[in-house]
């Protein structure tokens, strides 16, 4: 591995950089609250070779989102689910504004 892999991996969202301990200290959080989030399958660690859990950033603001929602009082499995729909809504939306700007695949024929 190269330096310049390295400082790639600093601009990788998806790289799993944050222990568990870590992440809940990022988060003012518990590490409870992460397993719990993970229990209930909004976001799942990927794990170390000696099997910790670690957390990407694009993970730590999904689970800030969580928390924002729980700490309004939300309950956990409510606030899992909304965030998962969040998610897919902001998916959809950017795949619909892609499709706008690239125009119909086909375009309707003329009559």
């Amino acid at each position: 591995m190269t330096a310049d892999d390295s400082f790639s991996r600093l601009e990788d969202d998806d790289y799993p950089a944050y222990t568990m301990g870590r992440a809940a200290e990022m988060l003012g959080t518990t590490q409870g609250f992460l397993r719990a989030i993970g229990e209930a399958r909004l976001i799942t660690p990927l794990r170390s070779a000696g099997g910790h859990r670690r957390y990407s950033r694009y993970q730590l603001r999904i689970a800030a989102r969580a928390r924002e929602l729980v700490d309004g009082g939300t309950p956990i499995d409510a606030a899992c689910r909304i965030v998962i729909l969040e998610d897919q809504l902001e998916e959809a939306q950017r795949i619909n504004a892609e499709h706008h700007r690239t125009g119909p695949v086909n375009p309707p024929a003329a009559t």
